[in-house]
């Protein structure tokens, strides 16, 4: 058994971000009482088709934290595993809502894993207010003039609007 201890407690909080949700901010606002520093690693998933760029998801991710020091907003098209390489960070910080996303985030976990012991995933359970919030049902409903206020970020929900041509009081 390995019992060698990380000198510094970096965590890597990958995702698409394709918008970020508040349910994402619940878990980077409590990962960061556990590490010293989040970096949020939005990544290109180029089997989906993204409504916002990666610099928009970026630069929403920035406005939400900008008042939290130890937390990092950065782009990464390859693997996740070459960029907590290069980055210091020595583990991957996961959320999870239902059940239907353990066995992903599993598959994922033993994969990274076996691509260097050196790096460990934590899993953080959704606050209950977020367990069936997600970017794909978000993108959905605004699509449609459905609210989706307190869901998103405000700058994110004015930004949906803006997208989706939506006045604050619907179509």
């Amino acid at each position: 058994m390995n019992t060698e201890k990380f000198d510094n407690k970096i965590a890597i909080y990958p995702g698409s971000f394709d918008p970020i949700t508040n349910g994402h901010v619940d878990i980077i606002k409590r990962g960061i009482r556990i590490f010293d520093e989040i970096i949020v690693l939005v990544a290109n998933n180029f089997s989906k088709t993204a409504l916002f760029t990666v610099e928009e998801r970026c630069q929403f991710i920035r406005e939400v934290f900008q008042d939290y020091p130890g937390i990092r907003v950065d782009s990464h098209d390859g693997l996740l595993i070459d960029y907590l390489k290069n980055s210091g960070a020595n583990t991957i910080l996961r959320g999870m809502r239902a059940l239907s996303d353990f066995e992903y985030e599993f598959q994922m976990a033993l994969m990274n894993r076996r691509q260097t012991k050196k790096v460990e995933t934590v899993f953080l359970m959704s606050g209950f207010r977020w367990f069936y919030t997600s970017s794909k049902l978000i993108k959905e409903v605004a699509s449609l003039g459905g609210s989706v206020r307190g869901l998103v970020p405000e700058n994110v929900h004015q930004k949906l609007l803006e997208k989706y041509n939506i006045n604050a009081n619907g179509r």
